[in-house]
């Protein structure tokens, strides 16, 4: 980091920075996040001209003869780094059992560092930065789409009294890779209401109905079948 940098320099820095908070900013737009485009921008510029600051006040005394005040000027920088990441914690949600905005908090930390590194003149490494958020963002997400991954389920089947026992509703669940995690059943009126929590690998894009449902429906004493898919993990 120099020591003294002039508004050349400075207008170099900001225009980086704002090239870089751009390009991650589109992800995050394209996929509708709450922290879009200009969030992601103005969270770059911030960060880098606090860095941007901290470098001009790099030649300033500081510590006087006659003070016991020590003026660090990294924390600036460094105080800009902890709110983000609160900013970063409000963006994270928890509904029932899904959680999102975690990959949105993720990218706001990151982007606040990428920003710290073109504030301070560190071209090279705010470059391998944005590179590297580029393969994140972009191209390992249509990996992580086609990972196989752990999806859960909640069957509801009602049953006539004449109707398949458990034994053989969790024989025809458990087909193809499925898996019952738990069973729970309730009586009313003579006739069974089981309750499945089903779990099974699948990537993440298949949307699929599974299969057993319609051979369950077609068995004699089903009444009704309800699934409910449940938050991909």
């Amino acid at each position: 980091m120099e020591i003294e940098i002039g508004p050349p320099e400075i207008a170099i820095r900001l225009l980086l920075t704002l090239v870089a908070g751009a390009i991650v900013g589109i992800n995050r737009s394209e996929r509708g996040r709450a922290a879009g485009f200009r969030t992601t921008i103005l969270v770059c510029l911030t960060a880098s001209a606090s860095m941007i600051l901290g470098n001009l006040l790099l030649g300033t005394t500081g510590r006087p003869f006659n003070s016991f005040v020590t003026m660090d000027v990294m924390r600036l920088p460094l105080g800009i780094l902890t709110g983000m990441g609160f900013i970063g914690a409000g963006a994270i949600l928890h509904r029932a059992n899904m959680v999102t905005g975690v990959t949105t908090a993720a990218t706001l930390w990151f982007t606040t560092v990428m920003g710290f590194c073109f504030g301070a003149g560190e071209f090279l490494l705010g470059a391998w930065m944005l590179g590297l958020s580029i393969l994140v963002l972009w191209c390992m997400q249509w990996v992580e789409a086609r990972w196989k991954q752990r999806q859960e389920g909640t069957l509801m089947v009602l049953v006539e009294p004449n109707g398949p026992s458990h034994t053989e509703l969790t024989a025809i669940i458990e087909t193809e890779g499925h898996k019952v995690s738990s069973c729970a059943a309730r009586y009313a009126g003579g006739e069974n209401e089981w309750r499945f929590d089903v779990h099974w690998q699948a990537a993440q894009e298949d949307a699929s109905v599974p299969q057993f449902l319609e051979r369950i429906a077609e068995r004699s004493g089903v009444k009704e079948v309800r699934w409910a898919p449940g938050s991909k993990q």
